[in-house]
């Protein structure tokens, strides 16, 4: 009884502990096995083993793909079956993926947004009239307060018009421009940062009652 105990030591690592040991050891079973038909046939039953332990993500996309990949990563890469998948490779797995690039349409000025400088692309090719200076006093105004999130002092409008016409790369003359910018106080309350207060009628309200003699 005791020569057929089993430590931890002498076993071979896990190495997709999720599966398990006797899992493994199918693997291993299967990876000695001598006979190609036979062979395939095991790791095919393997497969099926391993769907069964993951019945939730029958419906994911690529979800045999996925086992199959995890069968050969189990065999350290030495099962030799036919595969309807590629087999992967140690590289494959080894290497680093591609960082993502970010969109930095506005790196200069990031604190407008990428929303604004479309806004300001799709206003520079406006007709020159009333409805291009409205949309582009528009977009004055909201490139005022979003600077003003960035930054609570208060700003020259001079400072919001030069930024215009350069994210516009010259396009719009800010010198057409009528009207003045909204107020800082104002472009600030409309963003929901100052809060209204009522009184309470109950504090404000004549105290009632009988005096007391």
């Amino acid at each position: 009884m005791t020569n057929a105990l089993e430590y931890n030591s002498e076993r071979s690592k896990l190495i997709i502990p999720e599966y398990g040991r006797h899992l493994q050891k199918m693997v291993e079973h299967a990876v000695s096995i001598e006979d190609d038909e036979e062979r395939n046939k095991v790791a095919n039953s393997i497969i099926s083993v391993m769907g069964n332990m993951n019945p939730h993500l029958r419906d994911v996309p690529d979800f045999q793909h996925k086992l199959w990949d995890q069968l050969f990563i189990i065999s350290d890469f030495k099962l030799e079956v036919d595969s309807p998948f590629p087999k992967p490779t140690r590289e494959m797995l080894a290497e680093r993926p591609d960082m993502l690039q970010y969109p930095e349409n506005n790196p200069k000025y990031r604190f407008y947004g990428n929303n604004i400088k479309r806004m300001i692309d799709a206003a520079k090719d406006y007709e020159e009239g009333e409805l291009k200076e409205a949309l582009v006093l528009t977009i004055a105004n909201h490139m005022k307060k979003s600077y003003l999130n960035w930054n609570r002092d208060s700003v020259d409008d001079e400072v919001i018009l030069e930024h215009l016409r350069d994210l516009s790369n010259g396009k719009i003359n800010p010198k057409n421009i009528d009207e003045d910018l909204s107020q800082a106080s104002e472009l600030i309350r409309s963003g929901g940062t100052k809060k209204k207060y009522t009184k309470n009628p109950k504090k404000t309200g004549r105290k009632g009652g009988r005096k007391r003699h």
